[in-house]
């Protein structure tokens, strides 16, 4: 690694589709909580700083990642709003940044070294990407060559564009020159009314900057909102070791 790295880590999410009181990223897998997994994944690389963004009932979460920072998202306003949180934390960084969903616990180091590596090369955007067994609903990576053209939400995907097998994982990195310039042009006009971390490589082409996608396991960017995706990340945690 050439620049320093630093991560932020969602962690807002409640846990209420696994009937339980406790935030999802709490919920353990294989004897460890989701966001601690993370945690010590993202020491081993090492990265210089850490920041996870929780709801304002979030005082569990910030005990379990202490002693690293925390901040917090007032209102849930979507994904690139939940980053954009993080700006005060990590003002002035200059680097890697990479940002993950604390429910996908099970991401490698050398995914994450690989990512870094792709945004040192002169990648603005990079994104995960993974091929399913079933594509189903989840957002495309379409390509063009080895630049990352666009993500395509499945619900605004053309019939060709729903027969692309490459698909969002959710895991984003981001050099840190640019991330919150362009966290500021994402917009909120849709369905949600929520500002979206994926219309992040639309903004980044948009100013000219350059994106990416690469492919991981299908099973290492499993993540859980149900107490059944929980299961199933078990047993992936044990098959992988």
């Amino acid at each position: 690694m050439k620049q320093k790295v630093a991560a932020v880590i969602l962690g807002a999410g409640k846990g209420t589709r696994m009937h339980s009181d406790k935030p999802k990223v709490l919920m353990p897998v294989c004897g460890k909580t989701m966001i601690r997994r993370i945690i010590e994944t993202l020491e081993s690389i090492p990265v210089d700083e850490i920041v996870t963004v929780i709801s304002p009932d979030g005082s569990e979460v910030a005990k379990e990642v202490s002693p690293y920072p925390t901040c917090v998202q007032d209102l849930q306003l979507g994904t690139g709003h939940a980053v954009n949180c993080a700006k005060n934390a990590l003002n002035g960084f200059d680097g890697t940044v990479l940002v993950v969903f604390g429910d996908t616990p099970l991401i490698t180091k050398k995914t994450f070294e690989k990512a870094i590596e792709k945004v040192e090369s002169g990648y603005a955007v990079v994104v995960l990407g993974f091929r399913p067994e079933d594509a189903g609903r989840y957002g495309r990576l379409v390509m063009k060559g080895d630049e990352l053209d666009r993500i395509v939400e499945y619900k605004d995907a053309t019939e060709e564009e729903r027969g692309i097998d490459f698909c969002n994982s959710g895991f984003m990195s981001f050099d840190g020159k640019y991330l919150f310039s362009i966290l500021s042009k994402i917009g909120n006009k849709n369905a949600s009314g929520e500002f979206y971390l994926t219309d992040a490589v639309a903004v980044a082409k948009q100013m000219g900057l350059k994106c990416t996608a690469f492919e991981g396991d299908a099973e290492e960017v499993a993540s859980a909102n149900t107490l059944e995706e929980l299961a199933q990340l078990e047993k992936f945690c044990r098959k992988n070791g």
